[in-house]
């Protein structure tokens, strides 16, 4: 059986209608690419839309303020993906004219661009034959091959990418590429994969053996992280203030309410009372009117349990840190902040809008 031959026929009658497969211009691709790295098709097809409108270009994307990517960017997380890409932009107007690079190296010196990424450029934008070898590749060939290497070690990047090059239809590399993405996103699924219609089945060592649900093998799961954010929503009639995360730490340059981070969950009455509240508020008197029910946001490898401590300055002797921005309410959600943030403000509507 001619693999490749039967994964492009499945490909051609069964593939989605998604709006980056109707271009070969590298720029789009590549926006759809960094897009729908960590994100879901279906979400990621609308930021891809409101994209490629307000940055039609490279050039239009070099020039636009990093805060302005930010807040299109916003709700997709992994923020540093739109920082590498607006940095990318400038890299390509600067060093390529405004060119976008049409050679593997060239594309995978820029900026936020590794393999993976460099490889589905250089594929479906100029049918060059390099494998493109995402999750849904790992899991098919895994199943297929009976591949039993963790597919988190140095060792499967290079033995997956060696034997998809080897199955590539070398007339065709973009399609081949395509169809096995594809095939592997909505045929060969991480759970309840339809093997009985699979046109691979008598093939596939997997099946065959009774063993879908063995593969991938994956090393064992990093242990996750516990934040306990307090956020501090100093607010009057008119105005709250906010303050820009600075550090390289999750969601580097966005914008969220001044906070008290601790290790452990700790009572209201104790983070009142606590050395870093009174080192904030020592020269004069808050008031306090409401203290959120605890929120929690799950991220990668860590999960943040956040309150949000609603309170108004008794009196102006309260010094301001330099870091706090007072921002009108109703131009709040101008500004780009994480998810975790434009929930409270969806609560909030009101106020906020």
């Amino acid at each position: 059986m001619d693999t490749a031959n039967t994964l492009i026929s499945w490909y051609r009658k069964n593939k989605r209608d998604l709006p980056w497969r109707e271009t070969d211009d590298p720029y789009f691709i590549w926006i759809s690419e960094i897009i729908l790295q960590q994100t879901r098709v279906d979400q990621g097809t609308a930021y891809y839309q409101r994209f490629i409108i307000k940055f039609p270009s490279v050039k239009k994307l070099a020039a636009a303020k990093e805060s302005d990517v930010l807040k299109l960017w916003q709700g997709l997380g992994y923020y540093s993906r739109a920082r590498n890409m607006h940095h990318a932009a400038k890299e390509i107007v600067n060093n390529h004219q405004g060119v976008f690079p049409k050679t593997y190296d060239e594309i995978r010196s820029l900026k936020g661009i590794g393999d993976y990424t460099a490889a589905a450029i250089s594929s479906f934008a100029y049918h060059l034959k390099y494998p493109v070898v995402d999750g849904n590749v790992y899991r098919f060939l895994s199943r297929y091959f009976g591949i039993k290497t963790p597919i988190q070690s140095t060792a499967a990047k290079k033995e997956f990418t060696e034997i998809a090059f080897e199955l590539m239809d070398k007339h065709s590399p973009h399609e081949f590429n395509q169809a096995i993405m594809e095939f592997g996103a909505i045929q060969c699924k991480p759970s309840s994969p339809d093997c009985n219609t699979c046109s691979l089945k008598d093939s596939c060592f997997a099946f065959g053996n009774n063993a879908v649900t063995d593969f991938p093998v994956k090393t064992k799961k990093l242990s996750v992280r516990k934040r306990y954010f307090y956020y501090l929503v100093v607010r009057d009639k008119q105005s709250v203030y906010l303050q820009q995360r600075k550090e390289r730490d999750i969601w580097q340059n966005l914008y969220e309410f001044p906070l008290i981070e601790t290790s452990k969950k700790i009572t209201d009455s104790k983070l009142l009372e606590g050395t870093e509240w009174k080192s904030i508020f020592n020269t004069g008197e808050v008031v306090v009117r409401r203290i959120s029910e605890e929120k929690k946001h799950v991220l990668s490898h860590q999960v943040l349990h956040a309150k949000f401590i609603e309170l108004t300055l008794a009196n102006a002797d309260i010094v301001i840190p330099k870091n706090w921005e007072k921002v009108r309410t109703k131009k709040v959600k101008q500004y780009a902040v994480p998810r975790l943030i434009d929930k409270y403000l969806e609560e909030e509507t009101e106020i906020y809008s």
